[in-house]
């Protein structure tokens, strides 16, 4: 069965190449440039994984982690951070709010972000 990724992030470039790139694996991608629109696309699609940027247009990441985890319908969605913030204060902030891991843009390795969707979904 296909699974469904929702990619929030407001780099059209680095969502486009995220996207190709999990496409090519076999994942069927989503995408939101801001944090309304991904709160509205989590609630509509329920996808079975979430990538999420903190620095958002409308609403931050912070914000749109807080209403998925606080949503029962979608509180389980793992949901794994991909910022440029890389603060261990914004790193536990994230990972407190829920988020099932955190990974540093700078520190971007694909196969990493591959293998810690397939271990979450």
């Amino acid at each position: 069965m296909v699974k469904n990724i929702l990619i929030i992030e407001d780099d059209q470039f680095f969502s486009e190449l995220i996207s190709k790139k999990l496409k090519d694996v076999g994942f069927k991608v989503f995408g939101a440039i801001d944090g309304e629109a991904g709160i509205e696309k989590v609630n509509d699609l329920n996808p079975d994984l979430i990538l999420l940027d903190l620095l958002l247009p409308k609403r931050d990441g912070f914000e749109v982690l807080s209403v998925i985890k606080g949503n029962p319908e979608t509180a389980a969605i793992p949901v794994v951070i991909l910022s440029n913030l890389s603060s261990q204060q914004d790193i536990e902030k994230g990972l407190k709010l829920g988020a099932s891991d955190y990974l540093i843009k700078s520190q971007f390795d694909f196969d990493e972000v591959i293998s810690k969707i397939k271990k979450f979904i």
